[in-house]
């Protein structure tokens, strides 16, 4: 009789699952054309980091129609959708809202024609180039899709829109804007974000640190200037800046442990003005990536030490040692919650097939993301990678016949279709797992 009533629900356990997956579908079958007119509406509007005033206003219009309680301009632009339901677990459910200063050049009907003024003077063109339209889209087929199964989970679900993910700062601005005091505490916060290598119709993720700290780091090298024929009477700090490229690169490979992962990269130099000036100073631009706390400030020690050291084997006064500033965009690593991982990747399996749920290496990537885990609070997080290219795409730059646009390339254009609908199955049922009665 035990064994027959453990048949029993174990039968009726599943048929039930599978009803409420087969209504998910016909949900996200049913809203498909209304988020596809989103997706080009945030694709065709995109706007830069702490500018995403249109967006946030979109953003937060949406889950108003939908009976969310929202709250708007909460760390800048972001935006804080609440629809409680009962007693149960309190899940947040993030997308990124701000785009890139890239001109676009994917050929599609409905791609930015948008330029705009930057903050340095300059007119640039702007892009989702990253993807976050695509995670907006999502974000609000998922609030429909948990709107419309309320009798199928209980508690309660926050929607958090989050401005300047791209400068590092939106996820800091929103936390000290009394996020986790003004509005329910999560037990559980999740996100995904677009893959460039990843086949739609797909989701990976990676179990602990997915993605890495960064920094960027400015550094201004002062020497004596003078004439390019008589260097003997100068100090010369582009001579002082080459020496110093060149020595940082044996700080990762000399002096951080190999098992370790850092990547430390001079992107940009300028100094001069003349062929036969020697300037008086040089600027260095540098980003910095790891994972562990301790080799990030390892970096930093050591690039210090560097400047200083070789500052003085050339003779350089103290008063002019090289200045080492490190920028307040600081984006600290990502660690995904190992028992949260576990759980809903489990359940993504189950309605998707073991083959569309792949675990994917970590990458050198920042997410700001991660700031949701970092504070007093210790809010368990996930972040999962949704697949955006064309199997096709994968499969002939697999046979190396064609090189795959990355994010942040003026190319990268995500597969609408599939990938919205992965998307809302995918996140949807990530709260679901989380949240069901």
């Amino acid at each position: 009789m035990l064994r027959f009533s453990f048949c029993f629900f174990s039968i009726l356990f599943f048929m039930v699952n599978n009803f409420a997956q087969s209504n998910l579908n016909d949900q996200i079958d049913k809203d498909y054309n209304y988020l596809l007119e989103l997706y080009k509406h945030y694709h065709s509007n995109p706007e830069l980091s702490f500018k995403e005033e249109k967006t946030a206003k979109r953003m937060a219009a949406e889950l108003q129609q939908l009976g969310f309680e929202v709250h708007t301009k909460i760390g800048g632009h972001g935006v804080v959708g609440i629809l409680k339901n009962g007693k149960g677990p309190t899940v947040m459910v993030r997308a990124d809202m701000d785009a890139l200063p890239i001109i676009e050049d994917t050929g599609k009907p409905y791609a930015s024609k948008v330029k705009v003024t930057d903050d340095q003077g300059k007119e640039v063109g702007v892009m989702h180039a990253c993807g976050h339209d695509m995670h907006m889209t999502v974000w609000a087929g998922t609030a429909r899709a948990l709107l419309t199964m309320k009798d199928q989970w209980k508690g309660t679900l926050i929607m958090l829109g989050q401005p300047a993910e791209e400068r590092g700062g939106g996820a800091k601005a929103m936390l000290n804007d009394g996020l986790y005091e003004r509005f329910p505490k999560p037990d559980y916060a999740l996100a995904l974000h677009v893959s460039a290598g990843l086949e739609t119709g797909k989701v990976g993720y990676c179990p602990e640190y997915a993605m890495a700290n960064v920094d960027m780091v400015d550094i201004e090298i002062f020497g004596e200037g003078g004439h390019g024929a008589y260097p003997h009477t100068t100090k010369d700090p582009i001579v002082l800046a080459a020496r110093l490229i060149l020595d940082f690169q044996t700080i990762v490979s000399r002096e951080i442990s190999p098992l370790e992962p850092a990547v430390l990269t001079v992107g940009s130099i300028h100094g001069g003005s003349k062929h036969n000036i020697i300037p008086e100073h040089v600027k260095l631009e540098l980003t910095l990536r790891s994972y562990s706390d301790q080799v990030r400030n390892d970096l930093i020690e050591k690039i210090e030490r560097t400047c200083e050291g070789v500052a003085q084997s050339a003779g350089i006064p103290k008063d002019k040692y090289p200045k080492v500033f490190v920028r307040d965009e600081f984006c600290p690593s990502l660690f995904n919650n190992n028992e949260l991982c576990e759980q809903v990747t489990g359940k993504l399996k189950k309605v998707m097939g073991e083959d569309n749920v792949v675990k994917v290496k970590p990458v050198m990537a920042g997410e700001d993301f991660s700031r949701y885990g970092r504070t007093a609070e210790n809010v368990p997080v996930l972040l999962f990678w949704l697949g955006a290219v064309e199997a096709e795409k994968i499969a002939a730059a697999n046979r190396g016949e064609l090189e795959l646009p990355s994010l942040h390339s003026a190319q990268f254009a995500p597969v609408p279709e599939t990938t919205i609908k992965t998307g809302v199955e995918a996140m949807t049922n990530a709260v679901l797992e989380l949240m069901e009665k």
